[in-house]
Order: C-alpha cells, then sequence, then structure tokens
C-alpha cells in the first residue's frame, strides 16, 4: 500500500520524520501509533500496511531522540522529560485532529505507557477526539528478565539530577523480541535501534512505569470522544521484556465501560511480529476492535447512562 514520508516541527525547532500509510480508498478509521524504546516506525511496515489493507490508515512519527528524528549521534535519546514526550504527541495529534473519520491512538512497549499516560493528562481538547485507545505490550513495569537492579536506577537517578543529557546505552536483548529469528536478527542489525536513552529520559520512563504499576495513574472514564474512554490492551504471556501481570493488574483496576484485556499464549513483545500465523491473529483483533467501534454511532457519555 502507498506510503508518504514527512517532517514535523515543533514549537521549539525541533524536526520529526513522519510517516503514513495510507488506504487505496476511503478510511474507515485513523491510527496514530506511537513506537517504543530503542525503535521506530519504520519497524512496523509489515503491521502498518496490514492495517491499510483491512480501511486503517495510519500516521505516526520517529519520536524526539529516535529513529529518523535523529540527524546526529549526540541526538540520541534526548526525548526529554514526559511532559515534554506528551506534549510532543499532542502536537502531533494536533495535526490530524478533527476529522470525520474515527481517530483512534495506539502504543507499544514505551509508547504504550505514554498513551496510557496521555489517556489519563492530556488535554481534554484533543482527547475528545480519539475514538478508542490500544496498548500493545505496554510498558506498566518490566518484565523481571529485563529489569534493571535497584542500585542501578538509584544511581542512575541520582546522576540524572546532575547530568540529565548524560547517554546511556541499556540494550535490549533482541531475543526477547520475537519467536521470530529473522525479526531478532533484523533489530540486532539496524543501527537506527541504537539502545541509547539518557539519563533524563529513563528517569521518566521508570517514573511512569512506577506511577503505572502502583495506580497512581488514574485513567478517567470521559478520555474519549463522546466522553466515553474505551480502551483495549493486548499482553503476550511469554513477554520477557514489559510485564503481562502488571498490564493485567492495570485493565483489572480500569473503571471504564469499554475495556478489554486481551491474552496472548506464548507469544513474545512484538505481537505484531510473532512467526506466522500468530502474527496475523493479533493484526486481525487490532482491526476488529478498531473497526467495530468506528461503525458505531458515537452518543454523549450522559445518552449512553440514560439506556443503561
Amino acid at each position: 500500500m502507498p506510503s508518504e514520508e514527512g517532517s514535523f516541527i515543533l514549537a521549539d525547532g525541533q524536526k520529526l520524520y513522519t510517516k503514513t500509510w495510507n488506504t487505496e480508498g476511503a478510511a474507515t478509521a485513523r491510527l496514530v501509533f506511537i513506537h517504543g524504546f530503542s525503535d521506530h516506525v519504520n519497524t512496523y511496515d509489515n503491521f502498518f500496511s496490514a492495517l491499510t489493507t483491512k480501511g486503517i490508515e495510519v500516521y505516526t512519527f520517529d519520536q524526539r531522540g529516535w529513529g529518523k528524528s535523529v540527524t546526529k549521534p549526540s541526538q540520541r535519546g534526548h526525548s526529554g522529560p514526559t511532559t515534554q514526550v506528551l506534549d510532543d504527541i499532542t502536537a502531533f495529534l494536533r495535526t490530524v485532529v478533527p476529522s470525520p473519520v474515527p481517530l483512534f491512538l495506539m502504543g507499544h512497549s514505551m509508547g504504550g505507557g505514554e498513551v496510557l499516560c496521555y489517556a489519563a493528562t492530556g488535554p481534554g481538547d484533543v482527547r475528545k477526539h480519539i475514538r478508542g485507545y490500544l496498548l500493545e505490550s505496554p510498558f506498566v513495569d518490566f518484565n523481571a528478565k529485563s529489569k534493571p537492579s535497584f542500585v542501578t536506577v538509584f544511581l542512575g537517578r541520582l546522576v540524572g539530577k546532575l547530568l540529565p543529557h548524560r547517554q546511556m546505552v541499556n540494550k535490549l536483548d533482541a531475543k526477547l523480541i520475537s519467536r521470530d529469528p529473522a525479526v531478532c536478527k533484523s533489530f540486532e542489525e539496524d543501527e537506527l535501534c541504537h539502545d541509547t536513552g539518557t539519563l533524563e529520559g529513563l528517569s521518566g520512563l521508570l517514573d511512569r512505569t512506577g506511577k503505572l504499576s502502583s495506580g497512581k495513574i488514574v485513567i478517567p472514564d470521559d478520555a474519549g470522544e463522546g466522553g466515553i474512554t474505551r480502551i483495549w490492551i493486548a499482553h503476550g504471556d511469554a513477554d520477557g521484556i514489559t510485564d503481562f501481570s502488571a498490564s493485567k493488574r492495570l485493565a483489572d483496576a480500569l473503571q471504564v465501560k469499554d475495556k478489554e484485556f486481551k491474552s496472548y499464549a506464548g507469544y513474545y513483545h512484538r505481537l505484531h511480529d510473532e512467526p506466522s500465523p500468530e502474527k496475523e491473529v493479533f493484526i486481525d483483533d487490532v482491526a476488529n476492535w478498531i473497526l467495530a467501534r468506528s461503525n458505531e454511532p458515537v452518543q454523549g457519555a450522559e445518552a449512553a447512562k440514560s439506556k443503561l
């Protein structure tokens, strides 16, 4: 399917790489997607291309400090604090709203944790245009196989207060990404997956996971279009990077009417990059959830309550 590369300049002058995966005909839904740590949007090409065949147009950008938004090594991992990360998402979303086509917001891994925070605290004038939120293997907490030691976290935070822009390599174990050896090999060889964060950015990530896993971040029941929060969380129970149980606990605690936690037995971290036919099952589930809510007329929260 056709795709378009572009760029977007933020208020502070930072230039972000953007890419849109277009449908051949009129789109039934639009999806803004937020990628994960040491990742970039072009690693999701097969996933996004599959969604376009189902009538879902995909809008993406390489986050500040990642992918093709980095033009020199000193920019690697300079994502800024959580406030900056969420402001960047808001700025990008404002380029695609309002729209007559239903809009959804999805994140994977670190991007999933960011989307959860956005559903909780994003500006209301933007969230009111989001029909639903989807999370793939969201970073609610580390899996034990990938969790840094207490000493590493403590020293990182301590030094981070003095040297927030100090870069630090935090290499992901590619073998935990997928059961498909070709996917793992591609990540190992991809120079844009640089595994480099700053102490400020990594502290922000740790803060987000800490608040999400402890329940300090609360997603309201009116964080979406029509005053209704619609949320879908997908996680593989063999994920060795982000924690399946933490995602399940968060999903169970959500006080929203339209929620679903989807468990994938034996799947690793990148659900859309597992061997066939498992990845197609996940992609179909994503598309079906989006399309089911795209075809429903939106009614306000008060109208919905009156029918209960």
